[in-house]
C-alpha cells in the first residue's frame, strides 16, 4: 500500500513538472555614457540672455561626443526566432547632474516592439525616425559630432536630436544589401489624422565597402502655422522646436517643414574612408505663419576619416548651406563650415577626444519678426550653439574631452 502511494505522488509530480510552463529566455541590459570636457568659442550674441555680446568665452560642455545617457534594454525570445524588445534611455547633464528633459525620464527614447530576422522589427512609443536610422551611419556627426560637427543649425535633421512621440517604426530585415524603413507618428489632435503628425521613410543599401541611404520626412504643425508645433507636434529637440535655430530663426512659425536627404560612403581600406550627404530641407508657410513664401535650405558637405591605428582616429569635414531668395530676400544666406575631429582610445570603453570648427556665413535671412524683418546671417557652428551662435559672420569653436561608456 505504502509502494503504491509513492508511485502515485511521483506520478503527479512528473504531469505537473511536464504541465509548468517554459519560461522564455530573456535578457536586460544596464549601460550609459558619461561625457564631460572644456569648450571655447569665439563669439556669443547678446540677443539670447548673455552679457558677454561678441565676446568669448570659455565654459565645461558635456555630451559632445556622445550625448551622456544610461539606459535599459532587453529583449525575450518568443520562440520561432520572435523577440520582444524594448530600450528606455534617460539624458543628464555630465556637468550639473540635471536631467536632459524636463518631465520626461526617459525622453532620449521609450518604447517595446516585436522583431523576426524573417518579417523585421516593429517597434512603438518615442525614438528616432525612420529617416534619421537610416541615413545616421552616413551623417557627418559620426565622426565630426552633432555638437561642432553638424551642418548648419543642423537644418538636415541629421544629428541624434529629433526623436518622435507615439510613433510606429517598422525596418525591414537585409534583403541583397537593402534595409527599407517607415515612421508614423500619430498627432492626436480631435478631427484631424494629419495635424501633429510626424511621416518618414528610407531606404539604405550596404554591400562590402560601399553604403547608400535616401530618406523623406515631414513635421506637421497641429497649430497650422502657429508657430507651436514645438509643443504640439510629435517631434521634440530637447524641450525646444525642432528644425530651429540661428539658421532658421524667421521660419519656425512654418506650417510644415519637409526633408529630403541622400547620403553615402565609401571605405577605401587601410584605415581610410569617405562620406557624403546632400538635403533640401523645405519651411512651408500656412494661414497663421509670419512668411509667405516657401523657405528652401540645400545642403551639401564631405566627411574624410582615417584611423592609422587601434587607438587613433582623425576626421575632416565641410558643409556649404544655401538659403534661396524669398520673402523679399535678394542676398540668400549662406553657410561654409569646415571642422576637425581627434579621438584616441584609452582603453576599449574610454576615450579623448579635441574638436575644431569654423562657420563663415554671407547673405541675409529673416528676423524672428518673420516677412519684413531682414537681418543679416549670423554664424552657429553644428548644433551645439543654437541658443549661443556667434555676434557676428563669423565663428570658431574647439573642445576637448574625455568620454566613458559603461
Amino acid at each position: 500500500m505504502h509502494r503504491n502511494i509513492t508511485m502515485t505522488r511521483l506520478a503527479c509530480a512528473i504531469a505537473a513538472l511536464a504541465s509548468a510552463p517554459v519560461f522564455a529566455q530573456s535578457s536586460v541590459t544596464l549601460y550609459g555614457i558619461v561625457d564631460t570636457g572644456i569648450g571655447y568659442q569665439s563669439s556669443q550674441a547678446p540677443s539670447l540672455g548673455s552679457t558677454s555680446g561678441g565676446k568669448s568665452k570659455v565654459n565645461m560642455i558635456n555630451g559632445v561626443w556622445a550625448g551622456s545617457r544610461f539606459g535599459l534594454k532587453g529583449a525575450e525570445d518568443l520562440g520561432a526566432g520572435t523577440k520582444a524588445i524594448f530600450q528606455l534611455e534617460s539624458g543628464f547633464n555630465s556637468a550639473t547632474g540635471a536631467q536632459q528633459f524636463s518631465n520626461a525620464m526617459f525622453g532620449r527614447q521609450a518604447w517595446v516592439g516585436v522583431t523576426n530576422p524573417t518579417y523585421g522589427t516593429l517597434q512603438a512609443g518615442r525614438q528616432y525616425t525612420a529617416y534619421y536610422s537610416m541615413l545616421s551611419p552616413y551623417s557627418p556627426t559620426t565622426w565630426l559630432t552633432g555638437f561642432y560637427g553638424a551642418h548648419a543649425g543642423d537644418v538636415d535633421a541629421l544629428d541624434t536630436i529629433y526623436r518622435a512621440n507615439n510613433s510606429l517604426v517598422y525596418t525591414s530585415p537585409k534583403l541583397y544589401g537593402f534595409t527599407f524603413s517607415g515612421s508614423y507618428s500619430l498627432g492626436g489632435v480631435p478631427g484631424n489624422l494629419n495635424r501633429g503628425s510626424t511621416w518618414s521613410g528610407a531606404v539604405q543599401y550596404i554591400q562590402g565597402p560601399v553604403g547608400l541611404a535616401v530618406g523623406f520626412m515631414r513635421i506637421n504643425n497641429s497649430t497650422l502655422g502657429g508657430g507651436a508645433y514645438g509643443a504640439d507636434s510629435t517631434v521634440s529637440n530637447n524641450g525646444a522646436q525642432p528644425g530651429v535655430s540661428a539658421v532658421t530663426n524667421g521660419y519656425q512659425t512654418a506650417q510644415a517643414q519637409q526633408r529630403f536627404a541622400v547620403t553615402g560612403g565609401y571605405n577605401f581600406g587601410g584605415g581610410w574612408d569617405v562620406s557624403a550627404a546632400y538635403s533640401n530641407v523645405q519651411y512651408i508657410p500656412g494661414v497663421g505663419s509670419s512668411f509667405r513664401d516657401t523657405a528652401i535650405f540645400n545642403t551639401g558637405g564631405v566627411v574624410l576619416h582615417w584611423k592609422p591605428t587601434v587607438s587613433w582616429d582623425f576626421a575632416t569635414g565641410y558643409s556649404y548651406t544655401r538659403a534661396t531668395k524669398a520673402n523679399g530676400i535678394t542676398s540668400s544666406a549662406q553657410y561654409q563650415q569646415v571642422n576637425l575631429s581627434e579621438y584616441y582610445s584609452l582603453s576599449k570603453r574610454t576615450g579623448l577626444y579635441a574638436l575644431q570648427a569654423f562657420q563663415r556665413t554671407n547673405g541675409n535671412t529673416l528676423g524672428t519678426a518673420g516677412s519684413g524683418h531682414i537681418i543679416s546671417a549670423t554664424a552657429t557652428i553644428g548644433d551645439g550653439f543654437q541658443s549661443a551662435p556667434s555676434s557676428s559672420r563669423s565663428q570658431f569653436a574647439a573642445g576637448v574631452g574625455i568620454v566613458h561608456r559603461f
